[in-house]
C-alpha cells in the first residue's frame, strides 16, 4: 500500500513539474504574441530567432513537446486511477458541496487545451516546419507578423481560439495553484502565491484572447 502511494504521490509531483513547466513557456510566448500587437518587427525579430536558433529548435522544443506529452498523459492516467480508486459514488451529484466545478472537471478543461495545443501545432508549428524543410523556402524575417494575422482572418477560427483560451483560465485557475502543493510548497508565502496563480489564470488567457481578437479586427489590406 505504501508503494502505491508512493507511486500516485510521485506522479502527482511529475505531472505538477511538466505542469510548471508549461506555465513558464507560456509566459514567454504570450510576450513574444504580445508584441505581434504593439511592435510588429520586434515579433518578426524575436520568431525568426525561436525559428531558427538551433538551441531553440533542437534542445527547447523537444523538451517542450515531452513536457506536453509527459503533462497530459500523467494527468489522464491519475484521473483512470482515481475513477478506480472510487470504490462508493455519490448518490447524488451535490456540486460544489464536494469540490469546486474546475477541480472535478480539470480531464474535461485538459482534454480541450490539448486539442487546442495539437491546432495551434498545425497552425504554426506544422506549417513553419514545412517552409523550412519540405519546402526548402529562404529565410525571411519579416514573414511572421503577416502569417499570424491571417490565422485570425477567419471568424471560426478565431472564436476557436478564444473559447480554448477560456477553458486554458479554468485548467489554470484550480492547476497552477494546485502544481504549488503537489511539491509540497506550503510556507508564508503561500497565500500570496495562490493569488498570483489566480490573477495569472485570468490575465494570461485573457490577455491571448485580445491578441487574437486584435488580428481579427484588424486584418492587413493590401
Amino acid at each position: 500500500m505504501s508503494a502505491l502511494i508512493s507511486s500516485s504521490i510521485a506522479r502527482k509531483v511529475v505531472m505538477a513539474l511538466s505542469g510548471l513547466f508549461l506555465v513558464l513557456f507560456l509566459a514567454q510566448h504570450f510576450t513574444i504574441n504580445l508584441t505581434s500587437v504593439i511592435a510588429p518587427d520586434t515579433f518578426n525579430e524575436w520568431s525568426h530567432f525561436m525559428g531558427y536558433n538551433p538551441l531553440v529548435q533542437f534542445l527547447l522544443q523537444p523538451i517542450l513537446i515531452a513536457g506536453i506529452v509527459v503533462h497530459f498523459a500523467m494527468g489522464i492516467y491519475l484521473e483512470l486511477q482515481n475513477n478506480k480508486a472510487r470504490a462508493v459514488k455519490y448518490s447524488k451529484f451535490s456540486g460544489n458541496a464536494n469540490s469546486p466545478w474546475v477541480s472535478r472537471n480539470m480531464i474535461l478543461s485538459g482534454m480541450v487545451v490539448l486539442a487546442f495545443i495539437i491546432l495551434h501545432m498545425y497552425d504554426f508549428w506544422v506549417h513553419e516546419m514545412a517552409y523550412k524543410y519540405v519546402e526548402a523556402s529562404p529565410e525571411d524575417p519579416t514573414r511572421y507578423y503577416a502569417e499570424t494575422v491571417e490565422k485570425f482572418g477567419p471568424l471560426w477560427r478565431t472564436l476557436i481560439y478564444i473559447v480554448a483560451f477560456v477553458l486554458l483560465a479554468l485548467h489554470l485557475w484550480h492547476g497552477f495553484a494546485s502544481s504549488f502543493q503537489s511539491i509540497g510548497w506550503n510556507n508564508k508565502y503561500s497565500a500570496g502565491l495562490k493569488t498570483f496563480t489566480k490573477i495569472f489564470a485570468v490575465a494570461i488567457p485573457l490577455g491571448f484572447v485580445f491578441i487574437a481578437l486584435y488580428h481579427h479586427l484588424n486584418p492587413i489590406t493590401h
